[in-house]
C-alpha cells in the first residue's frame, strides 16, 4: 500500500507541474527575420517563458509559459513594448519608431 500511495502522490504532483505549464499562439504584427529573431530572442530570456517561437508566414507566434511566474497578458505586455501587436493589443507607438524600417508596418511589403 505505501508504494501506490506515493506513486499516486507523485502523479499528483507531476500532473500539477503539467497544469501550470500553458501553450498559446498570439497574433502578431511581426514582418520579418528580423522581428522573428527580436521577439524569440525577448521572450525566451523573459522569467517564466519556456519557449517562444515566430510564425512568420501565418503571423502568430507560439508560446509555452509557467502560469505561475508570467501571465498571458504579461507575455503580451513584453510584444507590444517591442513594438508589435500582441493579438487585441496594440504596439507601443514609441516602441513601433524604434524599429527598423522593415520591422516597421507595412515595411517588408
Amino acid at each position: 500500500h505505501r508504494v501506490d500511495r506515493r506513486q499516486r502522490q507523485m502523479c499528483k504532483e507531476t500532473a500539477q507541474k503539467t497544469e501550470k505549464i500553458q501553450t498559446v499562439k498570439i497574433k502578431t504584427s511581426a514582418e520579418c527575420g528580423q522581428c522573428k529573431d527580436r521577439i524569440e530572442e525577448k521572450l525566451n530570456y523573459t522569467k517564466g517563458v519556456k519557449f517562444s517561437e515566430l510564425n512568420l508566414r501565418e503571423n502568430f507566434l507560439e508560446v509555452k509559459f509557467n502560469s505561475e511566474k508570467i501571465s498571458l497578458e504579461q507575455v503580451k505586455n513584453v510584444i507590444v513594448a517591442l513594438g508589435y501587436d500582441a493579438d487585441e493589443l496594440k504596439a507601443n507607438l514609441k516602441a513601433v519608431e524604434n524599429l527598423p524600417l522593415c520591422c516597421r508596418p507595412g515595411g517588408m511589403k
